[in-house]
């Protein structure tokens, strides 16, 4: 729009956005019951092209924000770099599917360093080629940490994740159940 010159009557937003959003406005009620005794801990990716090509930091806070309402801020850890100064992983940019298979995941490498030194048993990515770049990089060190959506995580908090929808979750995750009030009959 701005190399052609077109006016536009509409905002980009992330879905990230619209998640902290709806659950400021209460549209959206994770619970954190289901995380309270488990105790799992996670740290969040902060995709290249959502935080550091299009958004900035403060769709980083917002990631935050939701990834915080979901698992609890006590079981969140920050990875150091983080938000517009966070590693890439390497998965972007169509490098997934180059077929230069072991130079991605030598560029992974320090991702997964800096994912290893939280000592988190769960990575957040709210990207798809972040998922499967990171997935992989804990694969080839035999599941150092499990990978999971932003999306999966936020269903399970809600109470509405399908059993079908657990299968790629580790063994800590499959048998969350939430109930939410509001909702059953």
């Amino acid at each position: 729009m701005e190399k052609f010159n077109i006016e536009a009557n509409f905002e980009i937003q992330s879905i990230i956005q619209l998640y902290a959003q709806w659950i400021r406005e209460g549209k959206l009620k994770p619970s954190l019951e289901w995380n309270k005794d488990r105790k799992i801990k996670f740290t969040v990716q902060d995709p290249c092209q959502l935080v550091r090509k299009s958004f900035g930091d403060p769709v980083a806070e917002e990631l935050r924000f939701v990834v915080k309402a979901v698992v609890g801020e006590e079981n969140f850890i920050e990875m150091y770099p983080n938000k517009s100064n966070n590693y890439c992983c390497g998965g972007g940019g169509g490098f997934l599917q180059s077929g230069h298979t072991e130079a991605r995941r030598e560029y992974g490498r320090l991702k997964a360093e800096q994912i290893l030194t939280t000592g988190a048993s769960y990575c957040i990515t709210p990207c798809h080629n972040c998922h499967a770049q990171i997935h992989d990089l804990s694969d080839i060190r035999e599941h150092a940490w499990d990978t999971v959506h932003l999306w999966t995580l936020l269903c399970l908090s809600l109470g509405v994740l399908g059993p079908n929808e657990r299968a790629y979750l580790g063994d800590d995750l499959k048998d969350v159940l939430v109930f939410h009030p509001e909702t059953e009959m």
